[in-house]
């Protein structure tokens, strides 16, 4: 079955809703300059690059946390880049980290997973299969495991013997987030191995460098390392985005289920669910995240290494650095980074934010408000937020954690290695539909009761069907008739309830019918195997793919109403020639290290 799905989304007369990279503001614009982590600096500039046309200059150092909470205190930057917050004291110089009296706020701006890029070589050949258990990968970053044929790497890898090869572990250097998060891990989940190692219990930045162990600058330095000629043997650890865009493998770590997976956006949106973060406006540490739950998460599709970054804004009305069009710069940058800006990180290896962190960091933009009346913040807000997480109809359900599939059986403990280019089919999440009708051009709201799911669409309606065999036969009173018009103009809004199996996919056309109509799912229980169709054909029509032509589905059924379809679309187009539509078509494809 094909798990495909095609989106109708909203279109719009006249330009009336613009996408959230759009900016709205009357305000002017002027450069901003910011510096911190190297962790979340792929999507920070993949999101400058996207609102760079829009007239919003951003200019970003990845200089490491460390560095950017001290350039953001001493105020030789806008804004800063971390993965935790201020310590109050440096622990390798001993001075002060606080923002110097400095007025700011945190900001959640992405999530991913911190990876562990390596290289071994076999015949010339690179492994791209590794697994790792916790503790085997504490032991590789504590030196008591120092060779890839040691015992304990071979029994995570089901009996495969890793040839006799100097493990050589690359950190950074610099004073990084990415270390921290790892740290943190470490000193939760091993503390008397990290304690040992490190001299005290607690995590650090500065990734101690004992034995073997190679240090480089930033991520893009870690990655060099692990690329070149002189690393076989080398495994360091980095956001999951820098090893992806190299096509470089990284280990499948095991969780608390026993499952080795993947930083994919799906495994990282699943495991962060168990995140506490912080919920008092009050505190300094306002939104700032508690991993231990996520670390100890029994949800197989979990990955275990999973953490957010932090955007620090200047919030004082007096500070020195901040002018009424530097603050709307920093709100409209914000606003397309936390909102339409998370489509663009999921595919580069990353994992978008939910809508509880979304939501708290449109209550920090308000500060900039706060601090300056002036900067606009018109229409900024979940509603108006293209986040791919949410629905705004419904922000209780964390849409990507929902999508996320199961790993293979094969990712389980003590099974036999699954091949390099296995992966898990991504599907989706809709519900057992089935819907209302109504003529093209009009735009009722109709809720229509099936099987005790509420399905709600407005104008001009649409039909949802599911595409897997369903009792009935096309054209019957139960199986609504579809047809897909050649012109595709027409202003589509779908909003649904009550999920279905998580292999159902569903179609969403044009209607050529008036009646409300319904029809019975043969669908099983929830089990994340799909529905159990007991008889009847498929269902009419089939998620199309980017580019398909679209079939022809019950062209003598249509035919009674096909003039005033036609005669319809034919005014929409002279009527309002900017009527514009938006088609999404998207393929769930689990990431591939």
């Amino acid at each position: 079955m094909s798990s495909t799905v095609l989106l109708v989304g909203a279109s719009v007369l006249g330009g009336a809703l613009m996408t959230s990279a759009s900016v709205h503001a009357a305000n002017a614009h002027s450069l901003i300059q910011g510096s911190g982590s190297s962790w979340s600096s792929n999507a920070i500039n993949q999101w400058i690059a996207d609102v760079q046309p829009n007239g919003i200059q951003v200019v970003y150092t990845a200089s490491g946390s460390a560095q950017g909470r001290n350039d953001y205190a001493n105020s030789t930057t806008d804004f800063a880049v971390t993965e935790i917050g201020y310590q109050e004291n440096d622990e390798l110089t001993g001075q002060e980290d606080t923002s110097h009296g400095r007025e700011y706020a945190y900001l959640p701006i992405a999530a991913g997973g911190t990876s562990f890029p390596y290289q071994i070589r076999v015949g010339g050949q690179l492994v791209r299969d590794l697994r790792l258990s916790g503790l085997t990968l504490a032991k590789i970053f504590t030196n008591q495991i120092t060779n890839w044929d040691d015992p304990a790497i071979t029994a995570d890898n089901n009996g495969r013997v890793l040839p006799s090869l100097p493990i050589i572990p690359v950190v950074h250097s610099e004073g990084s987030g990415t270390s921290a998060h790892f740290t943190d891990y470490l000193a939760q989940q091993f503390p008397d191995l990290w304690t040992e190692f490190n001299g005290n219990p607690a995590l650090t930045e500065y990734y101690p460098r004992e034995g073997h162990t190679i240090a480089q600058s930033g991520s893009e330095g870690v990655m060099n390392f692990l690329t070149s000629t002189a690393a076989n043997g080398a495994i360091g650890y980095d956001e999951y985005s820098y090893p992806l865009g190299k096509n470089y493998p990284v280990a499948k770590i095991e969780n608390a289920a026993g499952y080795f997976t993947l930083p994919t956006q799906y495994n990282v949106a699943v495991a962060l669910t168990q995140a506490d973060i912080n919920r008092d406006s009050s505190s300094k540490d306002y939104l700032l995240q508690d991993l231990a739950k996520v670390y100890t998460y029994s949800d197989p599709r979990t990955y275990t290494l999973s953490s957010y970054s932090y955007m620090v804004i200047p919030t004082g009305a007096q500070d020195r650095r901040m002018t009424t069009a530097k603050r709307q710069t920093i709100a409209d940058f914000l606003y397309y980074s936390i909102c339409e800006g998370q489509r663009e990180i999921g595919p580069i290896g990353y994992s978008p934010l939910p809508v509880n962190l979304v939501q708290a960091g449109f209550e920090q933009v308000g500060r900039l408000q706060d601090a300056d009346p002036g900067v606009d913040l018109t229409q900024r807000d979940v509603s108006t937020c293209n986040n791919p997480t949410f629905d705004a109809a419904d922000l209780n359900r964390n849409r990507l954690a929902e999508i996320a599939p199961q790993p293979l059986a094969c990712d389980q403990a003590g099974q036999a290695l699954c091949a390099p280019d296995a992966v898990a089919p991504v599907v989706n999440t809709l519900p057992p539909t089935i819907v209302t009708t109504a003529p093209v051009g009009t735009a009722p709201a109709t809720t229509v009761p099936v099987g005790g799911a509420t399905v709600q669409t407005t104008a001009p309606s649409v039909v949802v069907t599911p595409d897997i065999p369903v009792i009935g036969t096309p054209g019957s009173s139960d199986i609504p008739v579809l047809v897909t018009p050649d012109s595709s103009d027409l202003p589509v809004v779908v909003q649904t309830t009550s999920p279905v199996p998580a292999s159902t996919a569903v179609v969403v056309r044009s209607p050529v019918t008036s009646t409300v109509t319904s029809s019975t799912l043969a669908a099983g229980p929830s089990t994340g195997h799909g529905p159990t169709p007991t008889t009847g054909p498929p269902a009419p029509g089939a998620a199309l793919e980017s580019g398909d032509e679209p079939e022809h589905v019950n062209e003598s059924a249509s035919s009674g109403f096909l003039t005033p379809v036609v005669i319809a679309l034919v005014a929409l187009l002279v009527i309002a020639p900017a009527i514009r539509i938006r088609i999404s078509v998207r393929r769930r494809r689990a990431d591939v290290a």
